[in-house]
C-alpha cells in the first residue's frame, strides 16, 4: 500500500486545476516543515534537559582558522555590485584573461567547499568560488524576500560581467546546483558548460517531491551534516580536518550567518513553476549513489529538461558533498567532461 501512495497522489493531483494542485503540494511541504520542526523541538527539550549549560553555547569565532588564508588556494577578493548594492567576497586564483570557471556553493557552506576544484583547474582557468549573498564574508541582507531566487541569478550575472567575462564554465553543489540551473536556463549565452553535483533541475525536484513526499523529510543538524556517518563528509572518501571543520564553525558562527543561509529555503518554490525550463548548455551532471538527503531518481529525470549534450555519472559509495570527499573523481570526471566538449567543438569547425 505504500508504494502506491505516491503515485495515487500524483493521479489526484494531476487531474486538479493548477491553483488547486498548488494548494495541495503547500499542503504538503508545510505539513512536513511542521513535523520536521516538531521532532527539532523535541531534540532541543531533551537537550535542554540534558545539557542545559551547553545547550545555547554558540559563540562567534573572531580568528579565521589557518586553512582559510591558505594562499595556494587563490587571492581573497571583494566585489561591490551596484544594482543591489550588496558586497560580495570570493577567492580567485589562475590568470586573468583565461576562461572563466565559477563555482556555486550549497547549504550550509562557502567558498571553501571548492577548495579542491580551485587548485586543480586554475592551470587552465580563471578559477572563482564565490560566496553567496547571506554566506561567508558576502552581505547578508535582512528580509526574506531578499532572497528570491531571481535574486541569487541576478547576482550570478552581474558577478560573471564585473569579472569581465560574458561567458564562464558553471559549476554549482546542492544549492547552488539550483541557481546554476536557473541561471544557465535564463542566460544560455553566458554559460559554455554546466556543472552540478547533487543538486536536480528546479522542475524535477518539484514534480518529484510531490510524487515522493519522504523527500521532504531531511532536516538534520548542522554539525552532524559533516560529521556523522551516514550524512557527513568522507562517507567514503576524504573526513574533514579538524581544521576543515574549524572552517565551517568560524563561517556560521558569524553574525546572522544562519539566517541568511536559511532564508534560501524559505524561497524554495517562489519561482516555479518555470515559465522556461530547458538548458541549452552541454551539461555534466556528478551523483552520489549513496546521498541521504537527495534521492538518486532524480538525476535521470533531469535528462528531459536539457537540449544539449548530457552526461550523468552516478559515483557509487558516494554522499552529498562529493566535491569534498571524493575530489579526486570528481575533478576527473569534470576534465573528462571538459576536453570532451573541446573536442566536439573542434569536429564541428
Amino acid at each position: 500500500m505504500a508504494r502506491v501512495v505516491p503515485n495515487l497522489v500524483w493521479f489526484v493531483t494531476s487531474s486538479l486545476p493548477l491553483r488547486l494542485r498548488a494548494a495541495g503540494y503547500w499542503s504538503l511541504v508545510y505539513g512536513y516543515c511542521l513535523l520536521c520542526a516538531a521532532v527539532a523541538l523535541l531534540k532541543l527539550w531533551w537537550s535542554v534537559f540534558i545539557r542545559p549549560s551547553a545547550t545555547f553555547q554558540w559563540g562567534v569565532r573572531d580568528t579565521p582558522p589557518a586553512c582559510l588564508n591558505d594562499t595556494s588556494l587563490g587571492t581573497h577578493c571583494y566585489v561591490r555590485i551596484k544594482e543591489s548594492g550588496l558586497r560580495f567576497h570570493y577567492v580567485a586564483a589562475g590568470e586573468r584573461g583565461k576562461p572563466l570557471m565559477l563555482f556555486l556553493h550549497g547549504f550550509p557552506e562557502f567558498w571553501f567547499s571548492w577548495r579542491y576544484q580551485l587548485r586543480e583547474f586554475k592551470s587552465e582557468f580563471r578559477v572563482v568560488a564565490v560566496d553567496m549573498r547571506g554566506y561567508g564574508e558576502s552581505d547578508v541582507p535582512l528580509g526574506t524576500e531578499n532572497y528570491r531566487l531571481e535574486l541569487l541569478v541576478n547576482d550570478v550575472r552581474d558577478i560573471v560581467e564585473y569579472l569581465g567575462y560574458n561567458r564562464c564554465c558553471l559549476v554549482g553543489h546542492d544549492w547552488g546546483g539550483t541557481v546554476a540551473w536557473l541561471f544557465s536556463i535564463h542566460y544560455p549565452d553566458m554559460v559554455s558548460r554546466l556543472i552540478v553535483l547533487n543538486s536536480p533541475h528546479p522542475s524535477v525536484y518539484a514534480d518529484y517531491a510531490l510524487r515522493h513526499p519522504s523527500q521532504l523529510l531531511n532536516c538534520p543538524a548542522l554539525k552532524a551534516l559533516f560529521t556523522s556517518r551516514s550524512t557527513g563528509i568522507g562517507r567514503k572518501g576524504r573526513w574533514l580536518t579538524s581544521d576543515d571543520l574549524e572552517a565551517y564553525l568560524y563561517a556560521l558562527s558569524q553574525p546572522g550567518a544562519l539566517t541568511g543561509a536559511l532564508n534560501y529555503y524559505r524561497n524554495v518554490f517562489s519561482s516555479l513553476p518555470l515559465s522556461q525550463q530547458c538548458v541549452r548548455s552541454p551539461v555534466l551532471l556528478l551523483w552520489g549513489e549513496c546521498d541521504p538527503f537527495l534521492e538518486q531518481g532524480m538525476a535521470e529525470a533531469c535528462r528531459l529538461h536539457i537540449r544539449n549534450h548530457f552526461r550523468l555519472n552516478i559515483i557509487s559509495g558516494a554522499g552529498h558533498w562529493l566535491q569534498q570527499d571524493q575530489p579526486d573523481i570528481v575533478n576527473t570526471l569534470m576534465w573528462t567532461f571538459i576536453k570532451e566538449g573541446e573536442g566536439r567543438k573542434a569536429h564541428r569547425n
